[in-house]
């Protein structure tokens, strides 16, 4: 009676607290605190891909309390599937605004129909886009739509999935699906890898066991109504136990992450969706800026291309870094130095490229402003740090693309009259030679180039073969076509001799086949490369503009760069130092040697010569250039994004299958078990055996079976715990004692009729039960240790039971030395291979006998059945 009011009260407070569960408020707060912390984890994960700007820990850290919240309001509340996505959509676009979007917000806190439209587009187009964009990716355009829309679905499922279901593993795959988002969406780098992995494993093995605990007690305390009296010993006994092992897991995992995580990260080239996502840009469909190097020469010689603001003494406007040559043309490879990547956040570049510390920079800020200048390359500094445009919405802004390892920009909008902007500079110094010969050359992967003139080797060689160092050898080669090589652009009206445009093989062969190598930038610095190349010295060619070092306009406030500006050199990458430039065009000055006068000597008269043999066609080289058509259905290929996307969810879900090996083995135990009970031994066994399936279902529920019970005191019991199942519970009692004590064996249709009732009496006992309650009880290992436990004391009293006196096959010794009827020889006479009476026969022989004797005479008074 007293219980009641007891109970009472707990429900009010529950209720008063949110909750109707039992649960202490405190509870709900540390399981939020604890999803909080475990989720953030995840979120610093794309702190690499923002550049480090802390409002991307606005936007996720904002999701995840969103999502919460949003769970708790739908147990609160109890509400539906429907409701609660419609709530989530909701605070989506109110919250989303100020979280993700906060550029297009009013007092970057009201929502805009710019806004709301950039959150509804983003649900599908932010995650291509935060790969294809360069890194950093910045804040605007709805890049934070990623970190902002996976904490908050992660975060609601999660919420729902420990509120709700009242699960205690099941939140944690939210948990690691964040994980997991942040780390392929990031770069290659990896950002506090280990560090972030040890927190992930402690507080989620902590949480999960609080969990398991607290609602393991609840529970017990719903399920079970035959309270047996407390061991105050064992129960600390237990405890200890489980804190222990508890510690020794968590000592075990961290100690695990700690040596496994630096083998696993000890290479910062990790593979990365970010790496395997082709951008939709190949430098290929745009012209090399150097075939246009002779017509700024001679068209645009006098027009004002852009004028430039804050251009240092001797700096460069760089145009575009050239890496690879096909024969035709030296060009762009997207396997080169580097690859184009969509500008995101463009006031803030190559902040994640490497930096040797070697060579000190100047930082400056040129101010350039188009004018005559028509192209897609963005005219930059040497090493361009940031951009900014003076109207952000411009077409050349929107379409900006940046390559960090050739320092090259590229908009996909075109340059135009009238569009001004800012670049960021840091200028490396200028490192003298000797300073140089410390230094090899740098490590890199270029492209090969093709179709190169043997000439062009057979010179490097010569022309390197007594070179002490590595600079020398350049050296040594600039040195060669700056001396020996004469200038010309070709202008004939300016008393130039005539010379011929380009830079493919055959203009270079003539180039330094010639008695006298005439040319101008463009030859000498693609000749130049070509030469280092074969050497193995990592080499390209950079165009660019600077004015005469020798005008008064080198180093002037304001610089109008014109055609005649247009100059072209090579760069040679030395280990440490980064790229190094180097001039082999000879000067202006260098004119042609005029040749030898020759003595006339008297003609001879021709003869008709025969006509040469026929030649085989030559073998010409494969072409190397992708197909159009294949390289369209690649960028069409929805195979390239979700490929890897399930790739990466494949490679997470491992540990969750690993999780769940345990779980199938339980499953597979079971089955086994009721396998066994239905089919093997006599019929009167597997009567029983029926009767242990239930008694195995009922202590997976969590209800107190007494094993010292009889089957109809064990009805009892079940009656209470599990109402809708007491009727057929009884008569499965009865119809149990009645075929193992009564005479002969049943049939086997009586003993598929029996098992159909108990089929029956397992759906009664879980028709209470949500989703989650019938898997716990499946997976759940109690009644598997019970049997256990039941063999291990069978085992232990088997020496003794033969030496008893009065013990027949198949009976039980009574108090007097009688035998009780019981099965045939090896049946258990209650259940012996599973939870409930398997100790009828074996300790404890008064208490058992009696209650034997009990069942008996009341199965004989209420038997229905022959």
């Amino acid at each position: 009676m007293s219980s009641a009011p007891a109970t009472r009260r707990r429900t009010t407070a529950a209720k008063r607290s949110g909750f109707a569960d039992g649960q202490p408020a405190w509870h709900y707060a540390l399981d939020a605190g604890a999803l909080t912390a475990l989720l953030g984890l995840g979120v610093l994960g794309f702190s690499l891909s923002f550049g480090g700007d802390p409002y991307y820990l606005v936007a996720g850290f904002g999701g995840i309390l969103l999502g919460l919240g949003l769970a708790a309001a739908s147990v609160h509340y109890r509400l539906g599937l429907l409701i609660t996505a419609a709530l989530t959509l909701g605070a989506y676009l109110v919250f989303g605004t100020a979280l993700a979007v906060p550029e297009a917000a009013i007092a970057g806190v009201l929502p805009t129909l710019d806004s709301l439209r950039t959150l509804l587009l983003g649900v599908v187009f932010a995650w291509k886009d935060m790969l294809t964009v360069g890194v950093p990716v910045g804040t605007a355009g709805g890049t934070l739509i990623v970190p902002f829309l996976s904490s908050l679905l992660t975060a609601l499922a999660a919420g729902l999935l420990i509120w709700r279901r009242k699960s205690p593993y099941w939140p944690l795959l939210p948990v690691l699906v964040l994980f997991v988002t942040g780390i392929a969406f990031s770069t290659s780098a990896g950002f506090l890898t280990v560090e972030r992995g040890i927190a992930l494993t402690v507080i989620a093995i902590a949480w999960a066991t609080f969990r398991r605990d607290a609602l393991r007690r609840s529970d017990t305390r719903k399920v079970s109504v035959n309270r047996l009296e407390k061991d105050e010993a064992t129960a600390r006994a237990a405890k200890a136990r489980r804190l222990g092992t508890a510690a020794a897991v968590i000592a075990a995992a961290v100690g695990i992450t700690a040596v496994v995580s630096p083998i696993v990260t000890a290479d910062d080239n990790r593979r990365v969706l970010r790496n395997t996502i082709v951008p939709p840009f190949d430098p290929k469909d745009y012209v090399t800026p150097l075939a246009s190097f002779r017509n700024f020469v001679k068209d645009k010689k006098d027009d004002s291309l852009f004028v430039v603001k804050g251009l240092p003494k001797d700096a460069r406007v760089r145009l575009a870094a050239l890496d690879s040559f096909n024969g035709t043309n030296y060009t762009m490879d997207p396997n080169g130095s580097g690859s184009f990547s969509k500008v995101g956040d463009a006031k803030s570049l190559n902040t994640l490229a490497d930096s040797t510390g070697i060579v000190p920079t100047t930082n400056y800020t040129l101010d350039i402003t188009i004018e005559d200048y028509q192209g897609f390359f963005l005219p930059g500094g040497t090493k361009t740090t940031g951009i900014s445009f003076a109207r952000d919405g411009s077409g050349a802004a929107t379409g900006l693309y940046f390559n960090a390892g050739t320092d090259t920009a590229v908009t996909t909008k075109g340059l135009a009259r009238g569009d001004a902007y800012q670049v960021q500079v840091a200028d490396p110094a200028t490192l003298e030679h000797g300073q140089l010969t410390q230094y090899d050359f740098a490590r890199l992967s270029l492209p090969d180039p093709t179709e190169v003139p043997p000439v062009v080797g057979s010179q490097a060689n010569d022309l390197s073969a007594d070179a002490p160092t590595a600079i020398d050898r350049v050296r040594q080669i600039e040195a060669h076509f700056q001396k020996t090589g004469a200038f010309s652009n070709g202008l004939i009206a300016e008393g130039q001799l005539p010379s011929v445009s380009g830079h493919g093989a055959n203009r270079i062969r003539s180039l330094l086949t010639a008695k006298q190598m005439l040319g101008d930038d463009e030859q000498y610095a693609v000749a130049m490369s070509l030469m280092l190349r074969h050497l193995g010295i990592p080499s390209r060619v950079v165009m660019g503009f600077y004015p005469d070092p020798k005008s008064p306009e080198n180093g002037a406030g304001e610089v109008k760069i014109t055609g005649k500006d247009v100059h072209a050199w090579v760069e040679v990458a030395f280990d440490r130092v980064g790229w190094v430039s180097f001039d082999p065009t000879p000067p202006k000055d260098n004119v042609p040697i005029p040749p030898d006068p020759e003595s006339k000597s008297k003609p001879k008269p021709q003869v008709l010569q025969p006509p040469p043999p026929p030649q085989e066609p030559a073998d010409l080289p494969p072409d190397s250039s992708p197909d159009a058509l294949d390289a369209d259905e690649k960028k069409n290929n929805p195979w390239l994004f979700w490929g890897p996307l399930l790739t990466a969810i494949g490679i997470a879900l491992i540990p969750v299958g690993i999780l769940a090996l345990p779980l199938l083995l339980i499953a597979l135990l079971k089955s086994r078990r009721r396998k066994s009970r239905f089919s093997d031994g006599p019929p009167a066994q597997r009567v029983g055996g029926g009767w242990n399936e239930v008694l195995s279902l009922a202590t997976d529920l969590g209800a107190g079976v007494d094993t010292r019970a009889t089957r109809r005191e064990s009805a009892v019991v079940l009656a209470d715990a599990f109402p809708a199942a007491g009727g057929t519970t009884t008569l499965l009692a009865n119809r149990a004692d009645a075929a193992i004590f009564g005479a002969g064996q049943p049939s086997e249709d009586q003993v598929r009729q029996y098992w159909e009732i108990v089929d029956g009496s397992l759906k009664e006992m879980t028709g209470g039960l949500g989703f989650w309650g019938r898997q716990r009880a499946r997976f759940s290992p109690r009644s598997l240790l019970a049997d256990g436990r039941a063999v291990l004391k069978l085992q232990g009293l088997r020496p003794v039971l033969p030496g008893r006196k009065g013990v027949a096959a198949g009976g039980q010794e009574s108090p007097a030395g009688t035998v009780e009827p019981g099965p045939a020889a090896g049946v258990p006479s209650d259940g012996a291979d599973g939870a409930g009476s398997t100790t009828s026969h074996t300790a404890s022989q008064t208490a058992s006998q009696t209650a034997s004797q009990t069942a008996r005479k009341t199965a004989r008074k209420s038997r229905n059945e022959p």
